[in-house]
């Protein structure tokens, strides 16, 4: 983990990526201090703070971004229960209905969740929930920063929010960016997902701290849209086909895409593609999800 200072009143804190390895982001202004996302746990949440603790010892944190409802964004919230949190109301709605119980018993009935999230201290999570929400846009001033929060979902989830400081020329994406990693789709459609790609290269910005991954610029979000397009576009000629989703996942060859981490989020994203040319597909549970990414590493 490492804390890594942008350009003037953004800062970066960065995880190496991967299944529960998130980034966080601060905005400072005059006495105060807005904080993008918590972590997975209240451990790793706890030693960001004190990573962060020399930029915000004479700005402190007085509100917290959740940018949507997956817990390696919110479950280091109890942290920061002084503060106001803000999240879009249908991320606060997935907080509520998926929380720390819920992980725990996806880890004790999954070999691939426990895998990939035994190792954090769920149990130890007490679920903190935003005591503000939004639909569609909010503006904030932290101190004189002028900061725009933009719920572009449903997309990775059914909310996600990005946080626009455009005197920095900086975004910080949550999951609507996940850079040298593939993307997971929780919930679609991935044509608004492309939509909400566009979007961010319309804000004209030079940095972007993605929800994972290293900080990039556009290019990383250009190369979102075309991993995206080529899911869509792949899958929908399976589907088209008539396929079922799970032969589609193994059928697809990954191409140009083969040397992103996390290769096994394709069963889903394809899932995801399938939904949306079929609404009366059921959606694929979390334990369903997780067991079909651990049958294609398997």
């Amino acid at each position: 983990m490492s804390h890594r200072a942008l350009n003037g009143v953004c800062h970066a804190w960065l995880q190496p990526g991967g299944w529960g390895l998130s980034n966080a982001g601060l905005i400072t202004g005059r006495g105060e201090s807005l904080l993008v996302d918590t972590l997975m746990d209240v451990r790793l949440t706890r030693d960001m703070l004190a990573g962060l603790a020399p930029v915000t010892a004479d700005k402190p944190i007085t509100r917290l971004v959740n940018t949507h409802g997956n817990p390696d964004h919110w479950f280091g919230n109890q942290l920061l229960a002084d503060a106001e949190i803000i999240t879009a109301e249908a991320a606060a709605r997935e907080m509520r209905a998926i929380g720390p119980g819920d992980l725990l018993a996806m880890c004790a009935g999954g070999a691939f969740a426990h895998e990939v999230f035994g190792r954090f201290a769920i149990d130890e999570v007490v679920p903190t929930y935003p005591n503000r929400t939004f639909d569609g846009r909010l503006d904030l001033d932290v101190g004189g920063v002028a900061v725009r929060l933009i719920d572009v979902g449903p997309a990775h989830t059914a909310a996600d929010v990005v946080v626009h400081v455009p005197e920095a020329r900086t975004v910080f994406a949550g999951d609507i960016v996940f850079a040298g990693t593939t993307p997971v789709v929780w919930a679609g459609p991935v044509g608004n997902w492309l939509k909400a790609c566009r979007l961010l290269l319309d804000l004209d910005v030079d940095t972007v701290v993605p929800g994972h991954g290293p900080v990039c610029g556009p290019p990383a979000v250009r190369a979102m849209e075309q991993y995206l397009e080529f899911v869509l576009d792949e899958a929908g000629r399976r589907f088209a086909a008539g396929m079922p989703f799970a032969d589609a996942a193994r059928d697809i060859d990954l191409g140009p895409f083969a040397g992103l981490g996390e290769p096994e989020r394709l069963a889903v994203n394809v899932h995801a593609v399938y939904r949306e040319l079929d609404p009366t597909l059921p959606p694929l549970p979390g334990p369903q999800a997780f067991a079909r990414m651990g049958e294609e590493l398997s």
